[in-house]
């Protein structure tokens, strides 16, 4: 197998406090959990800011193999006062430790000085563990 490194751009580290979750059982693609995002903050080197607190969330699916199946959408607020939608997809697995998070953010906005967020396939890693996660953002180049 051939190894392949992507050219990345680090974007920001996101931190996020998670509430309890409302769950769905047995749903027609299985267990859902609506997981509220409390608070958080990112920052990077063109961006940092906070999560706003409402309406902020992770529609997962808890998958019978024990992993989950992310479905986040946040309203990332920078410190400057631009308001930019987070969506992203991805996938967690359970290791000792917490659980370990692959994610593919995508970004919109409609303020001039983030308006390059908008073309950018990002992608991270993260950990959850707790009622915290932690991820890294990349752009991909």
């Amino acid at each position: 197998m051939r190894e392949t490194f992507l050219p990345v751009e680090h974007l920001f580290t996101m931190t996020a406090a998670i509430g309890r979750a409302t769950s769905i059982r047995a749903g027609p693609m299985g267990t859902r959990l609506i997981v509220p995002v409390l608070a958080g903050a990112f920052e990077g080197s063109k961006l940092r800011g906070k999560i706003s607190e409402a309406p902020a969330g992770d529609w997962v699916y808890s998958r019978p193999d024990g992993s989950i199946k992310l479905d986040v959408r946040l309203i990332l607020v920078t410190e400057d006062g631009a308001a930019i939608l987070m969506t992203y997809s991805g996938i967690g697995l359970r290791g000792a430790e917490g659980m370990s998070l692959r994610i593919a953010p995508q970004f919109e906005t409609g303020d001039d000085r983030y308006r390059w967020l908008n073309n950018v396939q990002a992608v991270g890693i993260g950990t959850f563990a707790g009622s915290a996660t932690t991820n890294e953002v990349y752009a991909l180049r």
